[in-house]
Order: structure tokens, then C-alpha cells, then sequence
């Protein structure tokens, strides 16, 4: 993991007017790539792969239970996979997820697999947060977690080796859940059900197990999704490119929205439904984005994102966009809190739950600001300005939490306000982002490196 750092920011961003080719690779499908590469049969060549913390301990974890991956240079991997239920116990019986909360749907591999009994645990933030969304479906499978009842880390997976195919129904919107019931599903004999309720979740797992070949099913009803998925099939390994992950590109885009003046492109970004729903929001709010170059590549849309300064209205944010924008939901909060007059946030308490409780850390920033909020449990208000005035010699000090999208927030809410600021404890950035500080420089953006 990298070094604790600190980043000091001066002074506001000025305008420019560029092109970004390098967005780190989508964190989902990475995700996704590397765990189903693991229970194929063969090689599976993969570039563009993320090479964040959470990509890192995900290829650890899989190294650690007998999968081969070789590095060929950065971003491109060699996955040698040997088939369904495959896995190695380690020889220490444990494995270590450190931030990384989307390896709980590799537990649906472990799940199915007979030989495996091991000890999951992560750092601190992680072992904080509830994976019952992860333990309910799985033990209806026949798998154990130890201790009965414990909600999270640490935890003991016993796989089991009679698991049977199921018909679940998912009313959470996880797409985490959903993700390890059809890993679970890929070992299984006979044909698992899922029955997805309103809202629906991403959808990149049963888009990649199709295009890889496997016998996939979905069915789309008015009030849920029925996909269907046959077990046991050998699935071969794959090529494919990664492409730039839509969450990472939305700090981006809250950058030049909110700097006068500029604009900015944004080359071959994951383009799919559920992961643009924050621009579906902006462009209500008069956001001048347009999305253009798309190509359906794995059965997903991958584009351009071409954004402009824009004078943007306050929102009281759709109740039908929520599900789509959780990760961004931060990012969509920082940019409300720069436009004059109240835009209002309802139904989040679901991000209360992620790598911090990003409705509190968001209020807090904002706050440091000088920014008013009103918070309950699944709701804030935000009370907005772009016209603030702040002391030359005062300096506004952010603690940092273990939080890379709160961490990269703040560095852009500096970014655009004419104001001195310290934000204490940014390695989290390498999470999901590890270029996002030269990014910004690249954009001429000023700031100084702390070391803690």
C-alpha cells in the first residue's frame, strides 16, 4: 500500500481546454475480468486493467488461492485459470481484502468451492461495513460463515460441495449481490434464477458472462428482470480491453463544469446505463455534456465524454437516479454546493455504508467550506453559493478519511474556489484512482505534496 501523503492546494484552477486518453480502468469490470479469469479454462489476456489498491488486493487474493497471473506491463495481465472450483486453500487459511468491499462477490466462487475453508478479514473501514448482502444469498447455497450471525470481517467461508441452483430474489439494487450469486452460479449444477426487483443494479456481470459464452438468459418485465444462468459449462478465457471507468471520469467533469472557460474530452469511458446516470442529472441542471464515439464493445457501450463550463441549477435530485449514481453521489454534492440557491439529496442512506459514512463526511467538507447543510438519516440539503469570500491567510484543514472519493471531492472543491487548503491524508486516492493528481497537473493545477 502507499505512503500516508498530505496535498496542499493555493490556488484555484484556471481554465483549460483538453483531452484526457488516460482514465484509469473501470474498477467494476476489472473486478469482474479478473475473478470470472480465474474459473475459466485457459488463458485470459486482459489490458487497461486498473492498477489501483482494491485491483492489488484482488489479484493477491487470487494468487493466494492458486491462481496464476503474470504481469506483462502495467495495466496488462495473463490470468491462468483451470476451470470451475479450482481453488487452492491458502496455505495459511486466510485472505486479506484491505479496502477492497467489491471482492465480496468473489465469496460466490468460494462459496462453490468444496476444498475451501478460509478466514476473511479486511483493514479497518472494511471490517466496519455489514456483508449480509453477500452472506444471506450464499448460505441459501449451502456455504457457512463463522461466526453464525456476524454481519462482517473477520469471517470464516466454508465452501460446500452439494450447493444446489436456486431462485433468488434481489430487492437490495446491490450489483455486488447480484455478482456473486452468478459466480456462485457459474460452479453450480442446473440453472440459478435471479428475480431483480426495482431499482435495478449495474448490470456488468451478466454483460460479461455473456459475451464470454455463458448461457445467460434476461428477461425484462415491468416490474423485474429475470435472468437465468446454467452452471458447469467450461467456459474458455478471454482478450479483452478495459475500458475507463465512468465514476473516475465524474471528478473530471465536476472540474470543468464548474471552471470558466474550459472544456474537456474524455476518451473510451464505460458508457453502460447504470453508470451514467450522474450525467442524466447534469444535463437536467443545464450541464453541456454530450456523449459521443460509442461502440458497444462486451456487450457495453465504451465513448467519448465531452464537457463544457456550464451555468448549472440547483436539483432536488430524482429518487429514480440514486441507484445509478451511488458512487458518484459525493462528486454530484460538491458540484450542488457551487451553484447558488438549495439543491436537495433524498434516499442516500445507502452511502452511508460505503468506505465511510459519506453523508457525514460530505457534510463536514462542505461545512469546512463554509458551506451550510442540513442532514437527516437519508437526506441533506445543501445550501449553495458561487460567490464566496474567503480569508487570504486563513487555510481550511480536511482530515482525510480512508475514503478515496471523499479524498478526491475535496481536492476538487479546492480546486475551484480561490482558497488555501490542507486536505491531511489522501493515499486512499490510490484506491480507485492512482494518476488523479497528475491528471490534475496536466490541467495546471498548483498543489504541494505532504509527507505525513
Amino acid at each position: 500500500m502507499n505512503k500516508k501523503f498530505s496535498v496542499l492546494i493555493k490556488n484555484k484552477i484556471d481554465k483549460f481546454n483538453n483531452t484526457i486518453s488516460t482514465i484509469p480502468g473501470c474498477k467494476s469490470t476489472s473486478f469482474r475480468a479478473l475473478i470470472f479469469a480465474s474459473q475459466l479454462i485457459g488463458p485470459t489476456h486482459l489490458t487497461g486493467v486498473l492498477e489501483g489498491d482494491d485491483i492489488k488486493s484482488c489479484k493477491q487474493s487470487l494468487r493466494d488461492l492458486g491462481v496464476k497471473i503474470i504481469k506483462i506491463r502495467s495495466g496488462e495481465y495473463k490470468i491462468f485459470g483451470n476451470g470451475e472450483n479450482s481453488f487452492r486453500e491458502p496455505s495459511k487459511k486466510k485472505l486479506y481484502f484491505g479496502n477492497a468491499g467489491t471482492l465480496g462477490i468473489l465469496m460466490g466462487f468460494l462459496a462453490t468451492s468444496s476444498n475451501i475453508n478460509v478466514r476473511i478479514s479486511g483493514d479497518k473501514s472494511l471490517n466496519s461495513r455489514s456483508m449480509q448482502k453477500f452472506i444471506l444469498p450464499l448460505s441459501r447455497i449451502g456455504c457457512s460463515f463463522i461466526p453464525k450471525n456476524k454481519k462482517n470481517f473477520p469471517l470464516v467461508i466454508q465452501g460446500t460441495d452439494y450447493g444446489l441452483a436456486q431462485h433468488h430474489v434481489l430487492c437490495s439494487g446491490s450489483g455486488q449481490e447480484k455478482a456473486a450469486i452468478l459466480n456462485a452460479a457459474i460452479n453450480l449444477e442446473g440453472i440459478t434464477t435471479i428475480e431483480e426487483r426495482k431499482p435495478f443494479s449495474r448490470n456488468h456481470s451478466e454483460l460479461m458472462l455473456r459475451s464470454i459464452g455463458a448461457p445467460i438468459s434476461i428477461i425484462k418485465k415491468d416490474k423485474y428482470n429475470l435472468i437465468s444462468v446454467r452452471g458447469q459449462q467450461n467456459l474458455k478465457g478471454f482478450c479483452m480491453k478495459i475500458p475507463g471507468d465512468s465514476s473516475s471520469a465524474a471528478f473530471f467533469v465536476a472540474l470543468t463544469l464548474l471552471t470558466k472557460g474550459s472544456s474537456l474530452t474524455i476518451r473510451k469511458v464505460n458508457l453502460n446505463y447504470f453508470r451514467i446516470g450522474y450525467i442524466r442529472v447534469l444535463q437536467s441542471m443545464g450541464a453541456r455534456i454530450k456523449l459521443k464515439n460509442k461502440k458497444i464493445k462486451f456487450n457495453e457501450p465504451v465513448g467519448d465524454i465531452i464537457c463544457k463550463y456550464s451555468k448549472l441549477r440547483p436539483i432536488k435530485f430524482p429518487k429514480k437516479e440514486v441507484i445509478s449514481t451511488l458512487d458518484e453521489l459525493p462528486i454530484m454534492m460538491t458540484i450542488a454546493s457551487q451553484i447558488p440557491g438549495i439543491s436537495t439529496f433524498k434516499n442516500i442512506e445507502k452511502i452511508r455504508g460505503k468506505e465511510s459514512d459519506r453523508v457525514k463526511k460530505m457534510s463536514e467538507n462542505l461545512e469546512a467550506f463554509g458551506i451550510k447543510t442540513r442532514v437527516t438519516k437519508n437526506s441533506m440539503k445543501i445550501y449553495g453559493s458561487s460567490s464566496k469570500v474567503y480569508s487570504k491567510n486563513k487555510q481550511i484543514i480536511i482530515k482525510a478519511t480512508l475514503d478515496h472519493r471523499i479524498q478526491m471531492c475535496s481536492i476538487i472543491l479546492a480546486a475551484v474556489n480561490q482558497v488555501n487548503v490542507l486536505i491531511k491524508g489522501c493515499d486512499a486516492i490510490h484506491t480507485s484512482f492512482p494518476n488523479f493528481l497528475s491528471l490534475l497537473k496536466k490541467l495546471n493545477l498548483k498543489y504541494a505534496i505532504k509527507k505525513n
